[in-house]
């Protein structure tokens, strides 16, 4: 482990907030007790989740994509687990290669476990995220339920990259705390876990939701899952701008960190609007860092 201070910073998008942990040629070996003790609240920096910055070219998982994407997000959930994507992740490691003079305005391509992202900065300050297309099971959506306590709800699974279970109902409420993951059935549907979203109407095409995610709990913002809840909604609703052939379809998708549109356009492609944000940064103490967790 490293024996000089170590800089960090903190960002959040709509409140999903991560330490950023600038690796640029890869040297760096967190572990997930690492990144877990990073990630706590009271011991460590806290944050739902950690951005690694490395150049692709420095890292085995995504050297193949250095051409396409300079720049490779390693996410990591808070528990210390990878995870494949991070659309709350994206809008906030673009916002810091910007910040830091890495890249210019305009248009960014980023490379994720899910594959390379495309990044646009807004007038407004906002950042646009391509998210790529949602994945839907092939013919009928399996039977999924979703269950807190003793209500039971049946999902739509999505996967956006990472694998979702969306479930509507009339309140937000009655998810309960959400201290614990939800039980979803059957479970090998999700044989990697799952990120369980709730979500209520709002208003036409507007819904809000409450996410838990794995390996994190329950979160302020998913983008992700709001993108997943966003498609999951749009075809409740009878629109379906890939198969039936209409105009690009935008929901308003209300996060309990602030708000988020989501947009699926006729080819498949869903982008995401939202702000990003960097808050702190400093240094790691590199004894603490190196330091055996107890």
């Amino acid at each position: 482990m490293a024996q000089q201070p170590v800089p960090f910073l903190k960002g959040h998008g709509t409140e999903n907030d991560f330490v950023i942990i600038p690796d640029f040629d890869g040297r760096l070996a967190l572990s997930a007790a690492t990144v877990a003790r990073l990630c706590d609240r009271r011991a460590g920096i806290g944050g739902d989740g950690l951005l690694r910055v490395v150049r692709s070219a420095a890292d085995p998982e995504t050297r193949a994509l250095a051409g396409e994407a300079e720049w490779f997000m390693d996410y990591r959930n808070a528990d210390g687990g990878t995870a494949e994507m991070c659309g709350n992740g994206v809008r906030v490691f673009a916002r810091y290669l910007r910040r830091a003079g890495l890249v210019k305005g305009g248009d960014l391509a980023v490379a994720t476990r899910a594959g390379v992202r495309r990044v646009r900065f807004e007038e407004d300050g906002s950042v646009t995220v391509a998210m790529g297309a949602a994945r839907l099971p092939s013919g009928p959506d399996p039977s999924v339920t979703v269950t807190v306590g003793d209500r039971v709800w049946p999902a739509r699974h999505i996967d956006m990259g990472n694998p979702h279970a969306v479930a509507f109902v009339g309140d937000l409420a009655e998810a309960g705390p959400l201290l614990d993951a939800p039980a979803v059935h059957p479970a090998d549907a999700y044989p990697r876990g799952v990120n369980v979203e709730f979500v209520a109407d709002r208003g036409p095409r507007h819904v809000a939701l409450r996410v838990h995610e794995r390996g994190s709990g329950e979160t302020r913002s998913c983008g992700t899952g709001a993108c997943a809840v966003m498609v999951a909604a749009a075809r409740r609703d009878g629109l379906d701008p890939v198969d039936g052939g209409g105009d690009a379809t935008t929901y308003t998708v209300d996060v309990p960190g602030g708000r988020l549109l989501i947009t699926e356009h006729p080819d498949g492609e869903i982008t995401m609007t939202g702000p990003a944000v960097i808050v702190a940064e400093g240094t790691i103490d590199p004894a603490w860092l190196s330091a055996s967790p107890e």
